[in-house]
């Protein structure tokens, strides 16, 4: 029978690469084979007897299932329009091992929506003093914008676009989220603030009040 298996490791994992995940499931995997193998050799041992309905003809061509015994699959083709906007807020921390190329070259981007992956981030976008002190960078929330994400990786690539604040505080939570879903929150322009009424006080006249939907 087929069997799916799932393998749970944590951020330290992770951090080390895939190869720990790719040893993992091959490990997972013998055992089992194995085990099914010897069930098997134990069956034929103690002499269990196969059914008439075992002994029936096997329906090879899937054409021959009805519907309802089949599993519809698809391909994406094309992406008519990116609904993220690829920004994303979080932390950032030092890899878990010390001694790897990619310590000396990137830190981990931990996003705070765990709907987006997290991120390899190069050592140049974080503050200069980051790695001979990271523990100062803990609670602080980052912007990243992710610029790559290769099939064969478990982590995304990106860059850091900004430094927000202290997280829990309202000005840089609100800023993340509102750069997260693309909101443009910059000053208007002066092009738009010429259309505004110049004469202040300004107020709705009565003919105009009048034929408006009042909505109040």
């Amino acid at each position: 029978p087929d069997v799916i298996i799932e393998a749970q490791f944590d951020d330290n994992d992770a951090e080390h690469g895939q190869d720990h995940l790719q040893d993992t499931l091959t490990d997972d995997i013998k055992k089992l084979s194995l085990d099914t193998g010897e069930r098997g050799k134990a069956a034929g041992v103690t002499g269990v007897h196969r059914t008439k309905q075992d002994d029936g003809p096997k329906v090879n061509d899937p054409r021959l299932l009805p519907d309802e015994f089949l599993q519809r699959t698809a391909k994406v083709v094309y992406i008519l329009e990116k609904k993220h906007s690829r920004a994303a807020t979080g932390f950032i921390k030092l890899l878990a091992d010390r001694n790897s190329e990619l310590f000396k070259r990137c830190a981990m981007f931990s996003p705070v929506d765990h709907r987006v992956p997290r991120v390899y981030v190069p050592l140049a976008d974080c503050p200069p003093d980051f790695v001979s002190k990271p523990e100062a960078y803990s609670q602080m929330l980052f912007i990243c914008r992710i610029v790559d994400w290769k099939e064969d990786s478990n982590f995304a690539s990106g860059q850091l676009c900004k430094s927000l604040g202290q997280a829990g505080e309202i000005e840089p939570e609100s800023e993340g989220i509102l750069t997260e879903y693309g909101v443009d929150f910059s000053d208007f322009s002066p092009e738009v603030l010429e259309c505004l009424p110049q004469n202040l006080p300004w107020a709705i006249s009565p003919g105009e009040l009048a034929r408006r939907r009042d909505l109040r």
